[in-house]
């Protein structure tokens, strides 16, 4: 098949973009030709990258793009080259943005289906303000109920989403469980017990991610303990964490890596510590978070529906009450207290929640579902 991928970013560090990118490779060996077309914006700065890139058997086209508001609400034109790609099938990422609906006329006039990644928008009111969650909430009313039904399918990354896509008037049977996978990389580590006292985040250092409670939390964990955070930063917020370490006083024990995502870097990093801590405010399906639980970390989350999901407190993990630095440093060192057998239990119980999601498991059921729909379709 010749499948076109549509999404907004392919530059910086963005859960969706490497999603798609991951998801381009693999199906490219199941024999596929993928393109992927984005914008050419970097996410999480003023930068404009390169218009075409080849990663493996897969080319990235990216276009001229402008910001109409917020990080990601972006609009760019494509369908000309769509059209000339000739695709068999198109698979548009992130619902309630233009290039989705785009990509619904270009499947209907060349007669191809079309599928939506949705990537869970869904409970991220405390993120926006209060013209962008009316933006939001007219964007459903007035565009969203009347579109995403006519997508042939709709794939949500988390279970919890069913019943928000319910009540846009999506039919059951058009949802598919398409999650985020890991790589196998992840999964190749021995279970043991690991004496470090160093807790660590990876992924980006943006607002969402609300890292001030994690350095904040430091400052009531045992003083032994150190917190390195790495991942690609966003300028304006990476000086504010600088500041805040400053403020607490914590230069010594607090350290943040500025750095974009690298696979064999981040095992690397995740290999030196034990905690593994997430206190996002906001997410659809924590990336760094089941990459962290398969490389056998023992995960501590903020307690938001998206890591709820996930993490099942006490078992695989922990989860504290969302931006409460004490609560986070409570569960820090409730951690550090328990015996060698606990830790170990906790942590293949993280690894064996997580298995479901190698990638090799998930293209195989998408490849299935690509290959059923294009039958179907028409």
């Amino acid at each position: 098949m010749r499948i076109l991928e549509l999404t907004n970013y392919t530059a910086g560090s963005c859960g969706v973009s490497k999603r798609v990118i991951r998801e381009s490779q693999m199906l490219a060996k199941e024999g596929n030709i993928v393109r992927i077309f984005s914008s050419n914006l970097v996410k999480g700065n003023s930068q404009i990258c390169q218009q075409f890139e080849k990663i493996g058997d897969i080319q990235i086209t990216r276009f001229n793009a402008k910001k109409l508001g917020g990080e990601s609400f972006l609009n760019w034109s494509f369908e000309k080259e769509a059209i000339s790609f000739m695709p068999d099938i198109i698979i548009a990422h992130a619902y309630r943005h233009l290039h989705t609906l785009k990509a619904l006329k270009i499947a209907s006039k060349i007669k191809v289906p079309c599928l939506i990644v949705t990537h869970a928008p869904f409970k991220r009111e405390k993120t926006r303000n209060l013209s962008q969650n009316l933006i939001v909430w007219l964007y459903d009313l007035l565009i969203g109920r009347k579109t995403i039904a006519k997508f042939d399918k709709v794939l949500i990354i988390a279970p919890w989403e069913v019943k928000y896509l319910l009540n846009l008037g999506i039919s059951k049977d058009k949802l598919v469980y398409s999650p985020n996978g890991i790589d196998i990389e992840f999964f190749k580590r021995k279970i043991e017990y690991n004496k470090s006292r160093l807790v660590i985040y990876t992924g980006r250092i943006a607002p969402i991610k609300n890292l001030e409670v994690l350095i904040d939390s430091m400052k009531l964990v045992n003083s032994e303990v150190n917190l390195l955070i790495y991942g690609p930063a966003e300028k304006d917020y990476l000086i504010k964490l600088a500041n805040l370490v400053i403020k607490n006083k914590l230069q010594r024990r607090v350290s943040i890596i500025n750095k974009e995502y690298d696979l064999q870097q981040q095992l690397k990093l995740l290999d030196k510590s034990e905690i593994f801590v997430l206190p996002s405010k906001s997410e659809g399906m924590p990336q760094s978070l089941i990459e962290a639980m398969a490389r056998a970390k023992i995960v501590i989350g903020s307690d938001i529906i998206s890591i709820n999901s996930i993490i099942h407190n006490g078992d695989n993990g922990f989860t504290f009450k969302e931006n409460d630095s004490k609560d986070l440093a409570k569960k820090i060192n409730l951690v550090l207290e328990l015996n060698s057998s606990k830790r170990i239990a906790i942590k293949k119980a993280a690894v064996s929640s997580v298995k479901a999601f190698k990638w090799p498991l998930i293209i195989k059921d998408l490849n299935n579902l690509l290959i059923t729909v294009k039958k179907n379709h028409g």
